[in-house]
C-alpha cells in the first residue's frame, strides 16, 4: 500500500457498495486526511432488514431508504458516483465504470448478496425473492393481487389457489413474511372485501430444517412457530421444495411428496455472493466459497492483496470460530468500521489486531405485540420483545426523516391495525398467472389423493 506523505496527493479510497458496509466505512472515513469514492449503482442506502415491510404494505420504499449524497453530504473529502464496477486491474489499482477507470490505494467492496436458488433459478420467475426495493414492489405486488383476484373469482377450487401463500425459508426473513401476511389476512383486509372472507388464506411457512429461525435458541424457535401458529401459519419443517412451476410447489417430506396449488409463492431461502466475487477472483486470484463469498485474511483483506478489503455479504469470514459470518446488517456495520480504522492506521504506521465480530444477538419480528429476541445472555419474547425489536430498528435507521416517519407510521398502525401503503404497481399479470391449478395432491410411492393446506 503507498504511504501518504506531506507532499504527496492524498490517499485514495475506493469504496464499491453503499449497504451497510460501504456506508458506514465512509462515515468513518469521513474526518480522515484521504480523499474517498463511494461507487454504487443505487443513489440511496436501503435498510433491507424493513423490505418485508414494503413488501406487505406497511412501509413505503422512500421511508427505509437514505439518498447516498444525502447521507454524506458532510463528509467533504467524500464524493459519490452513481454507476456500476464491472471490472478490476489490481496491478494498475483501478477500478472500471463503465468505460471510465477510478484510480485507488485502498479499494473496499462490499457489493453484498443476491438470491440463490441452489441451481433452479428458474423458479425466480415464480418465487421472488427480497433483496431490492424492486424485490419488495413485486413481492406486493403479488400478495395484494392475490386477494383482489379471490374477489373476483367464483369457482371455489380457484379462489383458494389463490388465497394460499407459501414461503419458502424459516429464516428471520420468512417469519416476517409469514406473520405479515397472516395479520393481512386475519385483521389488516378483514373487512375490506365483500365476496371472500381474507381470514381463510392458507400461509405455509417451509424450512428445509427441524426448526425455524435455526441460529436462534430452540427455545426461541419453538415461541416463534407457537406465535406464528396463533396467527394461522401453517409451519412445515423438515421440508424440501423440489420443484416451482405453474402454480404449483413441490414438497418433499421424508418419502412424501406433495404438490401444493399456490399463486403466490415467496422465496426467503439462500443467497449468494454479487457478481463482483467473480471478478475479484478473476483478477485476484482469492478464494471462493460455494456460495461465491471471497474468502478473506483475518484482516478482510484478500490474500495476497493487503490493500483490497472485502466487506460484508461478499465476505466469508471464518477466523473467528472456524465458521462464516452471518449476512446480517451489523456484521457489514463493523466490518466497514475496522477496515476504515485499519486505513488510518496503517497511514499512521501502525496497525491492528484482527478483526473480531462483537454479537449482540439476534432478533426476529413475528406479529402484532410478538417477536423474539436471543441476546446471548438474556432472551425475550413476546411484548418485551417486540418492543425491543422496534427500538433497535429505529436506532439503525440512517436519517433523522426515516426515524421519524417511521415511528409515526408504525404508532398508528399499532393503534388501527392498519397499512396505509398496500399500493399494487409493478409489472402486470403474466398469462401463467392467469392459470387456475386448484387441486393439491399428495403423492406416496404407491398412491395420490387430494389433500388441503
Amino acid at each position: 500500500m503507498k504511504n501518504s506523505l506531506d507532499n504527496n496527493p492524498p490517499h485514495q479510497v475506493v469504496i464499491v457498495g453503499g449497504g451497510f458496509g460501504g456506508l458506514y466505512a465512509a462515515k468513518t472515513l469521513a474526518k480522515a486526511a484521504v480523499n474517498v469514492t463511494l461507487i454504487d449503482k443505487r443513489n440511496f442506502h436501503l435498510f433491507q432488514p424493513l423490505l418485508y415491510q414494503v413488501a406487505t404494505g406497511a412501509l413505503s420504499p422512500a421511508d427505509i431508504s437514505s439518498p447516498l449524497r444525502s447521507v454524506l453530504s458532510k463528509s467533504k473529502n467524500t464524493k459519490v458516483l452513481l454507476g456500476e464496477v464491472n471490472n478490476i486491474d489490481p496491478e494498475a489499482q483501478k477500478v472500471i465504470v463503465g468505460d471510465k477507470a477510478i484510480a485507488y490505494d485502498t479499494l473496499i467492496v462490499a457489493t453484498g448478496a443476491k438470491h440463490s436458488y441452489f441451481g433452479k433459478d428458474n423458479w425466480e420467475e415464480f418465487a421472488p425473492g427480497l433483496k431490492t426495493v424492486e424485490d419488495a414492489i413485486e413481492m406486493r405486488r403479488r400478495i395484494f393481487t392475490a386477494f383482489e383476484a379471490a374477489e373476483k373469482e367464483t369457482d371455489p377450487e380457484k379462489r383458494r389457489a389463490w388465497l394460499a401463500f407459501v414461503i419458502i425459508g424459516g429464516g428471520p426473513t420468512g417469519v416476517e413474511l409469514a406473520g405479515a401476511i397472516a395479520e393481512l389476512a386475519n385483521q389488516t383486509l378483514k373487512e375490506d372485501f365483500r365476496n371472500i372472507d381474507t381470514s381463510e388464506a392458507k400461509i405455509l411457512l417451509l424450512e428445509g430444517l427441524d426448526r425455524i429461525l435455526p441460529p436462534f435458541a430452540p427455545e426461541l424457535s419453538q415461541e416463534a412457530e407457537a406465535s406464528l401458529t396463533r396467527l394461522g401459519v401453517i409451519v412445515q419443517t423438515k421440508t424440501l421444495v423440489t420443484n416451482i412451476e405453474n402454480d404449483l410447489v413441490t414438497l418433499k417430506q421424508g418419502d412424501e411428496v406433495k404438490e401444493i396449488a399456490s399463486k403466490t409463492v415467496l422465496w426467503a431461502a439462500g443467497v449468494k455472493a454479487s457478481a463482483m466475487g467473480k471478478v475479484l477472483a478473476e483478477h485476484t486470484d482469492a478464494e471462493c466459497d460455494r456460495a461465491g463469498r471471497i474468502i478473506v485474511e483475518s484482516d478482510l483483506s484478500i490474500k495476497g492483496h493487503p490493500n483490497i478489503f472485502v466487506i460484508g455479504d461478499l465476505a466469508n469470514f471464518s477466523h473467528q470460530n472456524g465458521k462464516p459470518l452471518p449476512g446480517v446488517a451489523p456484521v457489514a456495520k463493523q466490518q466497514g468500521e475496522y477496515v476504515a480504522e485499519l486505513v488510518q492506521h496503517r497511514l499512521a504506521g501502525n496497525s491492528l489486531p484482527p478483526f473480531s465480530y462483537v454479537d449482540h444477538g439476534s432478533l426476529a419480528m413475528i406479529g402484532h405485540n410478538s417477536a423474539v429476541v436471543d441476546l446471548g445472555f438474556i432472551k425475550l419474547k413476546g411484548f418485551f420483545a417486540w418492543l425491543f425489536w422496534l427500538l433497535i430498528h429505529i436506532y439503525f435507521l440512517i436519517e433523522f426523516d426515516n426515524k421519524l416517519v417511521i415511528m409515526i407510521k408504525w404508532a398508528w398502525n399499532y393503534f388501527t391495525r392498519n397499512r396505509g401503503a398496500r399500493l399494487i404497481t409493478g409489472q402486470e399479470s403474466s398469462p401463467t398467472q392467469e392459470l387456475a391449478i386448484a387441486t393439491v395432491i399428495t403423492t406416496s410411492e404407491n398412491s395420490k389423493q387430494p389433500v388441503n393446506i
